[in-house]
């Protein structure tokens, strides 16, 4: 299945290299496993958000490697693609942009055809052919009709998908210029969470090798990841239909947005879905 990365510095602009390139189980490393796309999301310094995305598996995308090693940003987004629904292209490979915003999704949801007629304008903001861009549309429709409350649009949209369509996993990442959103739902797919205080950096170490991570150095940061990334204590499992809000200042807010399970659930078999 895709995997999500999610990374919030409050004002701090830092770089996403250890987990993107260097950690034990990096995304780089997971896109041995998602082979059909791969991408970074992240702000420039005015707040625009940039795109680095290639059709093609982090491990051999020069565009992915570029935006782990260079950019810099309070905020990004990452994934890798395992192809569900919509071909391997650009147009379907996330994250996916919009309004400002910056979302990319795991799990997947069935009768695209409901959803659309739901978006109504909306759907003039979708490019490609996944649910995944449909939803991240009808999010922006529900924030939009909620004066611009992200939580609120993402808890509407996912309650109406649950309620109304198929469903497999909402699992989901979307940020702003230093905030960040997750959301686990229901409990079919990981997503893990893990604070990071400012305090002199990450050294990994293990039988073979060690890392310092000097970009952290006086740096504190909030994670999201469907898989954690390393061996540091303090990731957690999301609860099912968790919202998370990591706040500019790094606060943290918990909600069960979605307490109900899908109407219809889409089963899905067994692998390393659920804490790996």
């Amino acid at each position: 299945m895709c995997r999500l990365f999610g990374l919030n510095s409050g004002q701090t602009r830092v770089k996403a290299t250890f987990w993107l390139l260097d950690a034990p189980d990096s995304l780089e490393a997971q896109s041995h496993r998602n082979v059909d796309g791969s991408g970074v999301g992240y702000f420039a310094t005015d707040g625009a958000p940039v795109i680095d995305k290639e059709p093609e598996p982090a491990f051999d995308d020069p565009a992915f490697v570029h935006a782990a090693k260079d950019c810099e940003s309070e905020t990004f987004v990452a994934h890798v693609r395992l192809a569900s629904t919509g071909g391997r292209s650009l147009a379907n490979t996330h994250p996916f942009t919009m309004e400002g915003a910056i979302m990319a999704h795991n799990g997947g949801f069935g009768e695209l055809g409901a959803l659309e007629d739901r978006l109504g304008d909306y759907l003039a903001l979708v490019h490609g052919d996944t649910d995944s861009e449909r939803y991240f549309a009808l999010i922006t429709k529900e924030t939009d009709a909620r004066g611009g409350d992200v939580a609120a649009g993402i808890t509407a949209a996912a309650t109406w998908i649950a309620a109304n369509l198929p469903v497999a996993a909402l699992n989901l990442v979307l940020a702003t210029p230093g905030e960040l959103w997750a959301l686990r739902y229901p409990d079919q797919h990981a997503l893990h969470v893990l604070e990071r205080p400012a305090d002199g950096g990450l050294a990994v170490r293990s039988t073979t090798s060690s890392y310092h991570c000097d970009d952290l150095d006086g740096a504190a940061s909030v994670l999201v990841a469907s898989e954690r990334l390393d061996g540091e204590a303090g990731w957690r499992m999301l609860d099912p239909g968790e919202l998370v809000h990591v706040r500019a200042d790094l606060g943290v807010e918990s909600v069960i947005a979605v307490p109900e399970p899908p109407r219809r659930l889409i089963p899905i078999g067994p692998g390393p879905n659920i804490d790996t």
